[in-house]
């Protein structure tokens, strides 16, 4: 039986889920970022006022930790965010954490949790694709089953909640710009659904959720400041690309390069010169793939490392914790 002490610790950053139009008509031209975290919890009992079974017993704190517009996201506040949801998880009577945020870098976001946290609790990101105060808004409801989810999930884990869904942090993405289930997780689909508060784990989320509690490799106290974190970059490999982007780039000491390569992340010939170039003078160099579903599998045609499924911007990610990795085991 759950200790009436236990608590859920929800961090807002803003989003369109805290955002408001100038009308409850309007879904789509909004200010992001206008509510608190507090505002928006206040939505989620309904005018029944009535929360889900699994929340009777929990206490629900808050705490705003940025209030941005999601597409403005940047290292400092990963960093930040990063470091309250550590602190709130070692709280031995917090249960999990819930994160309101902007759907547009929700997935890289989500990503860099899952590799550097490393407390065996859950963290649960929701989002919203219409503003607050449309008539229709879908954030309360998304809100409502991410603390619902996080109330009955154990272990170490980053997910996404919503649209009646549940997504694990490595393979979701966002596929879509204005419909309200605009969350994908390609091939391997998503790990439930949520119906009036009723979760139903789907026959892929035993895998999806061992994929999740393996540990992470990075820890945020052990990073460095943000303003020490590497210079990482994503090009596209297409019809005509010029070398001389990558030239520029590394001539202004860019450390890192993704290429969202066609097909089975391929790259042309007068690119992998370039990229070659540019990895003979230290930048670091991965293969995505641009195609939306499947994983890379590296061959021998691959001159450089592959990210096998991980999308190009989580590759990004992947990458600056490499890089940051290796910088910091050649100061040691």
């Amino acid at each position: 039986m759950q200790a009436n002490n236990q608590k859920i610790v929800v961090l807002g950053t803003g989003g369109t889920i805290a955002g408001e139009s100038h009308s409850e008509q309007e879904a789509l031209t909004y200010q992001a970022a206008q509510r608190s975290v507090e505002d928006l919890l206040q939505a989620v009992a309904g005018q029944s006022n009535v929360l889900p079974k699994a929340l009777h017993s929990f206490k629900i704190e808050t705490e705003q930790v940025s209030q941005i517009d999601s597409k403005d996201m940047n290292f400092a506040i990963w960093h930040q965010l990063a470091i309250r949801c550590n602190h709130w998880l070692s709280q031995s009577d917090v249960q999990a954490v819930v994160i309101t945020h902007g759907t547009d870098t929700l997935e890289e976001t989500a990503y860099f949790l899952s590799q550097v946290i490393q407390r065996n609790k859950p963290i649960v990101l929701t989002c919203a694709m219409r503003p607050a105060n449309f008539k229709d808004a879908d954030g309360p409801q998304n809100m409502r089953d991410a603390l619902n989810t996080a109330s009955q999930l154990s272990g170490h884990g980053v997910w996404l909640v919503a649209a009646g869904e549940i997504h694990q942090s490595q393979y979701v993405q966002k596929v879509h710009p204005t419909r309200l289930n605009a969350f994908d997780s390609g091939e391997w689909g998503a790990a439930g659904t949520i119906c009036d508060d009723e979760i139903r784990w789907l026959a892929n989320s035993s895998a999806l959720q061992k994929v999740q509690h393996s540990n992470a490799p990075f820890d945020i106290l052990e990073l460095p400041a943000p303003n020490e974190w590497p210079w990482v970059e994503v090009l596209m490999n297409h019809v005509e690309t010029n070398p001389k982007l990558i030239q520029s780039l590394q001539a202004a000491g860019v450390r890192g390069l993704v290429v969202a390569g066609t097909g089975n992340a391929s790259v042309s010939q007068v690119m992998k010169e370039a990229l070659l170039e540019a990895q003979s003078k230290g930048v670091e160099i991965r293969l995505a793939s641009r195609c939306l579903q499947g994983p890379v599998v590296q061959t021998a045609n691959h001159a450089f490392k592959t990210t096998s499924e991980l999308n190009p911007s989580k590759a990004r990610v992947a990458l600056v914790l490499d890089v940051l990795s290796k910088t910091q085991s050649h100061k040691c």
